[in-house]
């Protein structure tokens, strides 16, 4: 317990933002709330101004480049459809990019290591009031704020969340698919800490882990009636405790979930810092490693037309799992890796084998008019069990299927918004 307890005392010393750093943020965010305040004023706007995200909260952790959310309420007389043209107004003169969405937001870039993202949000009453799901925000603040008085708890927050993002779980943005920062506040508060957090993680069996902290629901069996069957999705549901018809772990995939769980069980076993360290993949290594073994390795490079951010990473994603999909008909993918660079391009790598032979199953051979369309498709055809099959070897490289592939799939790529695909000497 001793050992436990120092790695995460120097996990904490690690994570902690600077002083100077809070000082710098807090200085800048006084001055801009100010700013918007007057700017409220003055066009005589009927909002208020709340500070949310993990800043309101007291969990926030050292990163490269911070974000601090901030919302305007804004009374319910404005519709859904004005929020985001009224916050442009507010703005008034501050310099500001719009980043689209299911509504919406604004990012204004304060200072050399953060970032503020102004938020519109409808002022609600009560939850199920709410039209878009940042409507919730100031609920989940007020819940966390109101249920969370320990340090001792709001610093193993801080540890989950640095845990999460160093094992590339942290994250409920499609293409991570992971625990959202407002999941892990509640889960570690839910466990009464890191340690039985993740212990309690390692330890799911089910199928469905249904964890419901405010018990909205008189048992189990009535989420499962009473969710909507999109919320029932992810492997752990997690009832928000603000709003009880939603799940705030619904962003979470079973392949995310099933290597956050993983890496839980191999810290439990052998308990070290590493597991807080941001991984770097050593490419050249896997290269190394792929030629060895007479394998082939490719990393490519793919661009989109869409905003950086969620939406381009959800179409890289998405572009990768198709390319995968299409790889994996004629070689056996050993090793692969997907990396967003938030930006609008990503890298993929593949470790690859060419299978060698493909067979593919045809008709029946009573069925004359499609065994004729078959073999005038397949060049080297056979019979077994009453059906023609066709086979045929791979006779070329994994890069030269990226290439024939791209060539021949260019409206495709068009369609799924990729710009270019290029292979990365």
């Amino acid at each position: 317990m001793k050992r436990n307890e120092k790695i995460l005392e120097e996990v904490l010393k690690r994570i902690e933002p600077t002083k100077e750093d809070l000082e710098e943020i807090k200085s800048y965010t006084e001055k801009f709330l100010s700013e918007l305040k007057n700017n409220l004023k003055k066009f005589n706007i009927n909002a208020e101004i709340f500070t949310g995200g993990s800043f309101a909260k007291g969990t926030v952790i050292k990163k490269g480049k911070y974000d601090i959310d901030i919302f305007i309420r804004y009374d319910k007389k404005y519709k859904n459809e004005e929020l985001s043209n009224i916050t442009k107004k507010v703005l008034n003169k501050i310099a500001f990019t719009q980043i689209h969405g299911s509504r919406d937001y604004f990012r204004v870039n304060s200072g050399k290591n953060f970032f503020i993202e102004l938020i519109p949000v409808r002022k609600i009453n009560r939850p199920e009031e709410y039209e878009n799901i940042t409507d919730l925000s100031y609920f989940h603040v007020k819940y966390i704020n109101s249920k969370i008085k320990s340090k001792k708890i709001l610093d193993e927050i801080k540890i989950a969340k640095a845990f999460c993002y160093a094992n590339k779980c942290y994250g409920a943005e499609s293409y991570i698919s992971g625990f959202s920062g407002y999941s892990l506040e509640l889960l570690v508060y839910y466990y009464k800490g890191f340690f039985n957090f993740i212990r309690a993680i390692s330890k799911i069996k089910k199928e469905k882990e249904i964890i419901d902290i405010e018990k909205k629901f008189k048992n189990k069996k009535n989420v499962l009636i009473d969710l909507n069957t999109s919320k029932l999705n992810s492997p752990i549901i997690l009832i928000d405790p603000t709003y009880k018809q939603r799940n705030a772990l619904a962003a979470l995939s079973y392949a995310t979930y099933e290597k956050f769980k993983k890496t839980c069980i191999e810290f439990l076993k052998s308990p070290s810092l590493s597991f807080f360290e941001d991984k770097k993949m050593d490419l050249d290594k896997i290269k190394e490693s792929a030629l060895k073994n007479k394998d082939e390795f490719i990393l490519l490079e793919t661009e989109t037309n869409k905003q950086e951010g969620d939406i381009a990473g959800s179409k890289l994603m998405k572009f990768y799992n198709h390319l995968e999909q299409e790889i994996s008909k004629l070689f056996i993918i050993k090793e692969k890796g997907f990396n967003y660079n938030n930006k609008k391009s990503a890298r993929y790598f593949f470790v690859a084998k060419n299978k060698g032979e493909i067979i593919s199953e045809g008709p029946f051979l009573s069925d004359k008019k499609n065994v004729l369309r078959f073999k005038k498709e397949h060049k080297t055809t056979f019979s077994k069990n009453n059906k023609i099959y066709s086979r045929w070897k791979i006779n070329f490289t994994l890069k030269e299927f990226v290439n024939i592939w791209k060539t021949k799939n260019k409206k495709k790529m068009r369609d799924m918004n990729i710009l270019s695909l290029k292979e990365v000497k």
